[in-house]
């Protein structure tokens, strides 16, 4: 099961994708867009990131940006303010009811026909919008997701593990493309039609269940590689840790409540998908310990499974190795993988945990990197 889950599934994803090849009609298409970016506390990168959304090439009588701070106490709504004469919209969500809701608040006032969702330190490329939305010249196209790109590569553990995860994420997406939609999108560069875009509860993942929400109304998801938006990794594993229990716990939820898309006779090859990349991801906690409790029974059977077994111990000692360093402020660049292996997997199972037991996030820290 590992060994699908890593390996399996993206050969076969390429196989099928190679086959179907379904191809996305672009087109030179400039709709009316408004970006909508969800703030807490972003004091510190709000002025960046709105300069760099004013900036973008793209016709400024077509481009509306609509910031809603969540209840921000810092300079956030103040910094903001300092725009509004060249076209900022801010809104202020009291009391605070996290992203999702503030979503829910902004779409019904935009005016866009395709609305973009942002980050509050995200930084687009210049032609990042064009290249975002000329998909939606393709009538199957609902919604689009951009490439990220951490820019902190400076040797931290948890930034050169979230490069090779996005890697490893972007290499799926592009090949699920081919074969029909995307599983998996990045927040930071979404965008979707506003006439598909349907309200979501307050606890509900919006960069996951609104895709599947798009699915589920015949429209395709797609990856455009050459929409970019750079963020900072997060530079330590505590707040990386933290940051994917919350994201998993979320994403499971959604699963859950969208459990309807795993029907193979409705959803055909999209049930596979998620199935494969989304629901075994999330549980390959459980195969892990499987492996090495079933590896420990078998010790005694030949020197296979004595070398198996070293190799297992030998990655967690490395994970345990690199955090204690992390936490001397020391860097280890090349124990980035089985870390981040380590910390995503064990991430997941914390979340799983809180399922189990009913718990539920609805209000979320943004992400901020180095």
């Amino acid at each position: 099961m590992l060994l699908y889950i890593y390996l399996g599934y993206p050969a076969l994803v390429w196989l099928i994708g190679a086959i179907r090849n379904q191809k996305i009609e672009k087109g030179d298409y400039l709709p009316e867009v408004t970006i909508i970016i969800a703030a807490y506390n972003e004091e510190k990168s709000i002025e960046e990131t709105l300069r760099n959304k004013l900036s973008l090439n793209y016709p400024k009588e077509k481009l509306e940006i609509i910031v809603v701070s969540d209840s921000s106490y810092d300079r956030t709504d103040a910094i903001v303010k300092d725009f509004e004469q060249k076209g900022i919209r801010l809104l202020r969500q009291e009391p605070r009811l996290g992203k999702t809701a503030a979503l829910n608040l902004a779409v019904p006032q935009a005016k866009g026909g395709i609305i973009i969702f942002s980050d509050g330190n995200s930084i687009y490329e210049p032609d990042s919008i064009q290249k975002l939305v000329r998909n939606f010249y393709d009538p199957t196209v609902g919604y689009a997701t951009g490439k990220m790109i951490y820019t902190n590569l400076d040797g931290t553990v948890v930034g050169d593990g979230c490069t090779a995860y996005m890697r490893y994420e972007n290499f799926l997406r592009k090949n699920e493309t081919k074969v029909g939609s995307i599983v998996g999108v990045d927040g930071a560069i979404d965008a979707v039609r506003k006439e598909l875009y349907q309200p979501m509860e307050r606890d509900q993942l919006p960069d996951f269940v609104l895709p599947l929400k798009v699915i589920g109304q015949g429209f395709r998801v797609v990856y455009e590689p050459e929409a970019v938006v750079k963020e900072a990794s997060l530079k330590t594993s505590k707040d990386e840790y933290k940051m994917r229990v919350r994201v998993s716990l979320r994403a499971l939820w959604a699963l859950s409540d969208l459990k309807h898309l795993l029907s193979f006779k409705k959803y055909k090859i999209f049930a596979w998908q998620i199935l494969s990349h989304k629901w075994l991801r999330y549980l390959g906690f459980l195969f892990l310990i499987g492996v090495y409790i079933s590896n420990l029974s078998l010790l005694t059977q030949n020197q296979f499974f004595k070398i198996f077994f070293v190799l297992q111990n030998l990655i967690y000692v490395l994970a345990i190795w690199a955090f204690i360093l992390e936490n001397k402020g020391k860097q280890i660049g090349w124990l980035y993988l089985p870390f981040f292996f380590t910390l995503v997997n064990l991430s997941s199972a914390h979340a799983f945990v809180k399922l189990i037991l009913g718990q539920k996030q609805v209000v979320w820290e943004p992400r901020k990197g180095s």
